[in-house]
């Protein structure tokens, strides 16, 4: 009996992928961290929008005094899903930044169109007016020693298509990255300055006044939320110049690798807007992008934004 010859080994020609970019291929997706005890939500429904961010919220009227119970049972959804949409409020000023202040005290920011109040900020967008933090993903002001806590957005006018606001989960963001980006990101603090972001819109004369106000901060690269203690990636592309102690070139790249972790579809919820509705998000777990796909139709928007505490 003659033995059959082995067939030789297939040989692939040589290819290879730039390395530090963002692949194809299976994704970690926890909601919540390891652990962390689910209970049923006794006061309003929850419909999820996204696999990991994102829930609408029914049944609650948030013209209303917010319950201590009912206070609680939102903050959990709001550290579950990271943003919480609630349709048809039709809100005052004064009773949004009321519910907003069951989370803390307000911000003001000086560097943007103020509503009924300086801790109101107004966005109101139509053609030929300034593109003020649209098409670009970023975490609403690290550039303070202590950013927003979160932030609460109404839409007054939408256009009749476009105009949706994307957030991405940055917990999601970190739990993919590869291990040894991971080591050496855990430890490392980055350097955030208000300049870069506002420069796409404002000439330096405008944004002179405020360099003493917003002096450059460091905060870490991967923050631990203070509630759930799930760690995140705390860069984003408006404010974050560089990584303290690297050369510029390597800071760079590695930048541009945690910059591109918001692009992935799988951490991401979008939400198409109508009149009246209400977005609140967890500014320390989350990256948004408002999209200026409507052209020359309006928008206007009204936001207040809950102070935070120092990220660690």
């Amino acid at each position: 009996m003659t033995a059959t010859a082995a067939a030789p080994a297939a040989i692939l020609r040589e290819a290879r992928i730039p390395g530090d970019g963002i692949y194809e291929g299976t994704r970690i997706l926890r909601r919540v961290p390891a652990g962390w005890e689910e209970r049923p939500y006794e006061l309003f429904d929850v419909a999820p929008q996204a696999s990991t961010i994102g829930a609408e919220i029914s049944g609650v009227d948030l013209s209303r005094p917010l319950t201590p119970h009912l206070r609680d049972e939102l903050n959990r959804a709001l550290l579950e899903w990271k943003v919480l949409f609630f349709r048809s409020q039709h809100l005052t000023s004064d009773r949004q930044r009321s519910f907003a202040r069951n989370w803390g005290e307000l911000e003001t920011n000086p560097l943007l169109a103020a509503g009924a109040s300086e801790d109101v900020v107004r966005f109101d967008k139509s053609g030929g007016t300034t593109p003020t933090f649209e098409n670009v993903w970023h975490t609403d002001v690290t550039f303070r020693e202590r950013p927003a806590l979160g932030a609460v957005l109404q839409l007054r006018e939408v256009p009749p298509f476009g105009g949706d606001t994307m957030w991405a989960d940055m917990a999601a963001a970190y739990d993919n990255l590869p291990q040894e980006v991971k080591d050496r990101v855990d430890d490392a603090r980055a350097v955030h300055d208000f300049i870069p972001g506002f420069a796409r819109f404002y000439a330096p004369d405008r944004l002179a006044p405020f360099q003493d106000l917003f002096p450059p901060v460091e905060h870490p690269v991967v923050r631990t939320h203070p509630e759930t203690g799930r760690r995140m990636l705390f860069v984003n592309t408006s404010f974050t110049t560089r990584i303290t102690g690297m050369d510029r070139d390597e800071s760079d790249r590695l930048l541009r690798l945690l910059f591109q972790q918001a692009h992935v579809p799988e951490y991401q919820v979008r939400f198409r807007w109508q009149p009246g509705d209400i977005a609140f998000w967890d500014n320390r777990a989350t990256q948004h992008y408002a999209v200026n796909d409507y052209g020359s139709r309006r928008r206007v928007a009204e936001r207040v934004a809950i102070a935070g505490d120092r990220p660690r």
